[in-house]
């Protein structure tokens, strides 16, 4: 069996998410942290501590969308299924975050282009797949390679509405991407509005929970040494109380 690490750190980067928007971790060191550990133990000294040590520990100012995380449907719109409440991350079924993947390679595709349901379906038939209920799919884009440089945020496909509802209503519930977003970069979806005047184009995918709810993963790592198929998809998410989305580290399971 081979484990295939499919997330991204969670580290100090303006390169990883929008202006303003990156998370901030201190680095507490063990020497800055004798003084209040010791709080706990009245009339130790630090010269008793070995080496003079405290613990390490980090403070961290992060949103749930920093880092690879998983959305809920609650991120997406406060109603799902046509109408019903939309669930957040805490709600979330287990059996969701488990099953059979596949990979859907769409690294040629340009900056802002929009997949459509033709452009998943011709990609299952190239590989061979044929998409059963609870199957986690990932989206290979070109944002992949270009994580940790200033274009990250603005490199890839999306998924357009119709390419989200073509998953969902083959029992998909969990998808995901290597890009920022699981759709096209705002950059260019702000162009196309400006050009067309159309606003529904702004997060159409992720609209397309309001009419089958599902979740996917953002900022996956990895995707490129997966094969199309024959693997296994963990990535439960953390459980955040009433939550839009809790951080995961998903992995990808070969097995021989």
């Amino acid at each position: 069996m081979q484990l295939v690490d499919l997330s991204r750190p969670l580290e100090n980067t303006d390169y990883a998410d929008p202006p303003g928007l990156a998370p901030k971790i201190e680095y507490l060191a063990h020497k800055e942290t004798a003084e209040g550990m010791l709080r706990f133990f009245p009339g130790v000294t630090p010269d008793q501590l070995p080496g003079g040590e405290g613990w390490a520990i980090e403070r961290v100012t992060l949103t749930t969308h920093n880092g690879t995380h998983l959305d809920a449907p609650y991120h997406f719109h406060s109603t799902m299924d046509g109408g019903q409440r939309a669930i957040t991350i805490d709600e979330v079924p287990l059996e969701w975050c488990w099953s059979r993947g596949v990979k859907l390679d769409f690294r040629h595709f340009g900056d802002g282009y929009v997949a459509t349901a033709a452009d998943v379906e011709a990609e299952l038939a190239r590989i061979g797949h044929e998409l059963k209920p609870l199957d986690i799919v990932l989206v290979n884009t070109a944002a992949g390679a270009r994580y940790g440089e200033t274009d990250y945020v603005t490199t890839g496909c999306g998924m357009g509405r119709e390419a989200t509802l073509y998953l969902t209503e083959r029992g998909v519930k969990v998808t995901g991407t290597d890009a920022w977003s699981w759709d096209a970069p705002f950059v260019h979806t702000a162009q196309k509005v400006a050009e067309t005047g159309d606003a529904s184009l702004i997060w159409e995918g992720h609209r397309a929970g309001m009419v089958r709810g599902y979740c996917h993963m953002e900022k996956l790592a990895n995707l490129e040494v997966l094969p199309s198929t024959g693997f296994e998809v963990i990535c439960f998410p953390v459980k955040v109380r009433a939550a839009s989305a809790g951080w995961c580290r998903p992995v990808a399971v070969l097995r021989d």
